[in-house]
């Protein structure tokens, strides 16, 4: 991670200088970032990708069905740099990255290739419900391996696993196989380290730094700034976030009504400057959100130096406010 600049200056006018410090297109990954760790791949992965399969008619198959695995990431293009780092740890295996109007794609699909996304995940396991996902991606893969698949038995295998793989079967294989007996799927169990580079993968992939500034008649400006770090996931993993609470030790957990996701939320500042800003610039957050974190710090650094209270320093911070997040410009 950049250092954090300190723009603290005394009687400091809002000039171009500092506007050029906020507006600046910056790339989207610092100089720390040339190798990922292991953990933050997972971490990433828990939160970006997809392990799936297709099972399509083909009349050169014995069976009359072939298969095809993928293993995806597709981001906004804005996040390239990033996922062509992930595309470096993976040796650069896979389809060429596809970029398609604001979106970016990373597919690896030969069998040859996913070997490597298999030994980095038995390895460095995933941590969501999205583990049992990739399990039942890992037997799929398995039967195809052993040639399995080019049997009637295997591929009744493989259309049970897929019944109960991501949004399950399609309705046109559904129609086909209607004897099958879908798979069960795997229970997943939180582990009981979370290791920091897979909360910084994650981080980067579901978390939001944010900066709320809100009216308030008793402050001397009208206004009330404040911060706030969330990690929103579906509420199938209820317990992971609530484990964010004991792992951060602060925060707090809920779920929107009528909602499927819920969110970890910090929002007490002396929680964000003692407790998440020091974690983060430790183990750092990737990519596009790198930039919003570094946002985040700044203005932080004015609510500690007590400027958010003065009309130059709300001028800042909403400056800071209006180019973090889906409103940042990047080159």
């Amino acid at each position: 991670m950049k250092e954090v600049i300190n723009i603290k200056r005394k009687n400091m006018k809002f000039n171009k200088t500092l506007k050029k410090i906020y507006l600046r297109n910056i790339t989207t990954l610092s100089k720390d970032s040339t190798n990922l760790d292991p953990w933050f791949i997972t971490g990433f992965s828990d939160g970006e990708a997809t392990f799936t399969f297709n099972i399509i008619k083909s009349l050169s198959s014995p069976v009359g069905y072939k298969l095809q695995l993928f293993y995806l990431i597709t981001l906004h293009k804005k996040d390239l740099p990033l996922l062509a780092l992930i595309k470096k740890y993976f040796d650069n295996k896979g389809q060429d990255l596809k970029v398609t109007d604001d979106k970016v794609r990373l597919t690896i699909s030969a069998i040859k290739d996913l070997e490597l996304v298999i030994n980095h995940f038995d390895k460095y396991p995933l941590i969501t419900q999205k583990l049992a996902d990739y399990l039942l991606f890992k037997q799929a893969y398995s039967l195809i391996c052993s040639k399995e698949h080019l049997t009637p038995e295997g591929l009744k295998k493989i259309v049970a696993i897929k019944c109960v793989l991501n949004k399950g079967l399609p309705e046109k294989l559904r129609n086909e196989f209607e004897d099958i007996v879908p798979a069960t799927r795997p229970l997943v169990e939180l582990p009981e380290f979370i290791p920091p580079y897979w909360i910084a993968g994650f981080t980067s992939a579901e978390g939001h730094f944010g900066v709320r500034v809100s009216k308030n008649s008793t402050t001397t400006t009208g206004y009330q700034v404040a911060l706030k770090f969330t990690l929103t996931q579906h509420i199938r993993d209820k317990e992971l976030l609530e484990r964010f609470i004991q792992e951060y030790k602060c925060g707090s957990y809920w779920k929107p009504e009528n909602m499927s996701w819920g969110v970890f939320e910090v929002t007490k500042y002396s929680d964000i400057e003692s407790i998440i800003i020091p974690f983060f610039q430790k183990f750092n957050v990737v990519g596009v959100k790198a930039h919003d974190f570094e946002s985040f710090c700044l203005a932080s650094n004015i609510i500690k130096d007590g400027r958010h209270k003065t009309e130059q320093g709300l001028l800042e911070i909403r400056t800071i406010k209006n180019n973090m997040n889906k409103f940042r410009i990047l080159s």
